[in-house]
């Protein structure tokens, strides 16, 4: 579907355009591994593969999509900066790809954001600029960075050359596990379905794309069945890295390529992210536990099927588990 917001003779990005990142940030980011749990498996009557993008440079695939964005800019255009806004994975890696080149960084993040999260902006040499919470004060927040100082703005998923990079998870997985029916990611903003889809439809096997989003941001499943983009300012779940409005490239590609959007409950994204960490022994974030729970949850059945599963981050606030019991004083 084309929406009124493209830029005029927009096309998207290509696997070729995949690839190609995957060139440019190869030494620059790691390989993943791809992990695999028996006791998984049976509880989901499926074997599921794991993509451990938990285990990436910053702890999050956005390291991916930051770096190919980041060395795509001119000389011209590095040497005034990079500015974006982001719930912390995002600005996190930005941060790392402006400081692996060399040039300064800016990164509006929301003063909810976790703590874990707003620390690894500053650890990686971006200046954390706060704001309020909601997607209209990151943006404000980010467009003022921009009048000050001006730098690139590097969006966290509405952008050809992040999305080209998000996609290059879903290379390395398909190359790990090339037999795959279906290849399960989270949604937020959707750079990284997006890129995966691009790949996934270009792969023999042609496997079917299902975004999986929280109950309480359910922005991209409401679009993507209305056919056309309803943003949410507020989305409320525990999904901290999910809580972002599906961008107008991304809702474009979204529904041309991706077979279904599906949601779960935040109680569902808990019980998954336990799972994980107590089954596979690693660790995620909110996030990175919808598709697992999407599949607990039976919402996607995979019945005797092979599923790829993008784990998109592992950042957590380790003082505020999700399933930390109080204790008295």
């Amino acid at each position: 579907m084309r929406d009124a917001q493209l830029p005029a003779g927009w096309q998207p990005p290509t696997a070729a355009d995949v690839r190609a990142a995957a060139r440019t940030i190869a030494g620059r980011v790691h390989r993943t591994p791809v992990l695999h749990c028996a006791a998984l498996d049976e509880l989901v009557s499926g074997r599921v593969f794991l993509k451990c993008e938990n285990l990436q440079r910053i702890g999050a695939f956005k390291a991916r999509g930051a770096m190919n964005a980041v060395w795509a800019l001119s000389e011209e255009e590095a040497r005034r900066g990079v500015a974006t806004h982001s719930s912390g994975n995002h600005g996190a890696a930005v941060a790392l790809a402006a400081s692996s080149r060399g040039i300064p960084s800016w990164v509006v993040i929301p003063d909810d954001a976790p703590r874990v999260k707003q620390q690894s902006v500053a650890r990686e040499g971006g200046e954390v600029v706060p704001c309020r919470p909601g997607l209209a004060a990151r943006e404000t927040g980010l467009a003022d960075v921009v009048a000050q100082t001006g730098a690139v703005v590097i969006h966290p998923y509405d952008d050809d050359r992040v999305i080209a990079g998000q996609g290059t998870a879903a290379l390395e997985l398909l190359a790990d596990a090339p037999c795959l029916d279906a290849v399960l990611v989270p949604i937020g903003g959707g750079g990284l379905v997006s890129g995966t889809a691009v790949v996934a439809k270009d792969h023999r096997a042609s496997p079917r794309v299902i975004a999986c989003e929280p109950g309480g941001a359910d922005d991209a499943r409401r679009s993507f069945i209305a056919g056309r983009r309803i943003a949410v300012d507020s989305p409320d779940t525990i999904a901290d890295g999910l809580r972002a409005t599906i961008g107008v490239r991304n809702f474009a590609m979204v529904s041309e390529l991706v077979d279904d959007v599906l949601t779960v409950s935040d109680e569902a994204i808990i019980r998954a992210m336990r799972l994980i960490w107590e089954r596979l022994r690693i660790v995620v974030e909110p996030s990175a536990a919808v598709p697992v729970a999407v599949l607990l949850e039976g919402v996607y059945r995979p019945e005797g099927e092979s599923i790829g599963v993008i784990l998109s981050g592992g950042n957590v606030d380790l003082d505020h588990l999700p399933w930390r019991q109080s204790t008295p004083g």
